[in-house]
């Protein structure tokens, strides 16, 4: 017997078990490659979040210049209705699975341009997005608590066995996070010059 507990107390230090769903979320969670996708000064500040104070290399994430190396897109800064039709077809060359944070109160909701014209009200309306990450310009913590909250949703997803869309709960539609219960209605629209 005492062979027997020696040999268990031996394997308990060497041997892990758990599921091939947790293995794969744990690998796709700690290895994010990120398109970069930058438009206006949201963008500045998601190049010093990959600098080295924030340092996103510690987190396994990678900058990638091709979509169809991607699994994450920042979409940073102001988007056009002329730069959306791009951002879909980015986002349509990124391999499944896929995720989006939206960064900055441009990308987000239109911010300070929504009276323009040519100014879309949010990048949600054109691909979907998972995690918001508010301010004007965010800072490069609140980008890296975005991507925290975003590696938490690839963490719990069942990716090897994922249910048909007409057996899913949410009939399709992304999980989204919010960070610090922003919503859109933070940013009332004013008239513009001419508008009053």
């Amino acid at each position: 017997m005492n062979g027997l507990s020696s040999l268990t107390q031996r394997l308990d230090s060497t041997i892990i078990t758990t599921t091939l769903d947790d293995v794969l979320n744990w690998s796709r969670e700690n290895s994010l490659w990120y398109f970069t996708f930058g438009l206006a000064c949201c963008a500045i500040e998601m190049m010093q979040a990959g600098g080295p104070r924030s340092d996103l290399d510690r987190l396994g994430m990678a900058p990638r210049a091709t979509p169809r190396q991607s699994d994450l897109m920042f979409v940073a800064g102001t988007v056009t209705y002329k730069m959306a039709t791009r951002v879909k077809l980015l986002y349509e060359q990124m391999a499944e699975p896929r995720y989006v944070i939206s960064m900055g109160s441009c990308s987000n909701c239109g911010g300070l341009f929504t009276p323009g014209y040519s100014v879309l009200k949010g990048i949600d309306q054109v691909i979907p997005v998972d995690v918001y990450v508010p301010g004007c310009p965010p800072r490069p913590e609140a980008l890296l608590e975005g991507i925290f909250k975003l590696r938490d949703k690839v963490k719990n997803e069942r990716y090897l066995r994922k249910p048909l869309p007409e057996q899913s709960a949410d009939h399709g539609l992304h999980q989204v996070s919010f960070i610090r219960d922003f919503s859109k209605d933070a940013y009332p629209v004013r008239p513009g010059i001419g508008q009053e």
